[in-house]
């Protein structure tokens, strides 16, 4: 059995990461980090060098999950933490986030690079309203919001969704060859690619939708929801 549990990077959501993971005792807990990203959470190390317009959403990132009662990477954190707790084994499927942000500028056109820039400045002064209007909009229909974030910034969607999630797959199906119960904890926005991915195996999906909900049932899971912007992996 392979568990997506799909998370936002600024939600308070730490308690309930703990609880999926508490109750269903997996053998291996993998998160959407590499190893440089997961040290830096561990040691709450914000000096990473990164270019200007990560270090703006990052700051974005910030701002938002102080106004949500919560830390960036603090679901991260909860689940690394439950996996200890059950005795699961915690393994790193994420790329290589310095190779990957090169690579990413490399390839976007100038007119991204403006764009993205824009919106990283526009993200400081966004307001917590405005955010959960965002979320509002991709629960209504959560592929066709990222599809437009692709229209929007084409590499983007292709070097941070795309390419992470073939990457990504095929990390969790080499971790579920060797152990019969895995939870995957990943930004939300990449469970519909990941989902569609692995349709083969033994499957259950646990969206952001249920997580933050004050009263969720577990029959329930499998709703969707999540964003671009609280899903930017280097806050």
């Amino acid at each position: 059995m392979i568990t997506l549990v799909g998370v936002g990077h600024v939600f308070a959501i730490s308690d309930r990461v703990n609880e999926v993971i508490c109750s269903r005792r997996p053998d291996v807990v993998c998160l959407e980090l590499d190893p440089a990203r997961y040290q830096s959470l561990l040691q709450k190390d914000g000096s990473r060098r990164v270019p200007m317009q990560y270090s703006l959403l990052a700051m974005f990132q910030k701002r938002m999950a102080g106004k949500f009662g919560s830390e960036v990477g603090g679901e991260m954190l909860a689940a690394a933490s439950a996996a200890r707790t059950v005795g699961a084994r915690v393994a790193l499927i994420d790329v290589d986030s310095s190779r990957m942000l090169a690579t990413l500028w490399k390839k976007m056109s100038v007119r991204e690079k403006c764009g993205l820039l824009f919106s990283a400045l526009v993200g400081l002064v966004s307001s917590k309203e405005t955010v959960e209007k965002e979320m509002e909009m991709y629960q209504s229909d959560d592929e066709a919001y990222i599809e437009r974030i692709g229209e929007m910034f084409p590499t983007v969607k292709a070097v941070l969704i795309d390419d992470r999630n073939r990457i990504m797959v095929e990390r969790i199906k080499g971790v579920a060859k060797e152990h019969a119960n895995v939870v995957v904890i990943i930004g939300d926005g990449h469970v519909p690619g990941i989902a569609r991915a692995l349709e083969a195996e033994q499957l259950e999906v646990v969206r952001l939708k249920q997580l933050m909900s004050t009263s969720p049932q577990p029959d329930n899971f499998g709703e969707h929801s999540t964003s671009f912007v609280w899903e930017h992996p280097y806050g």
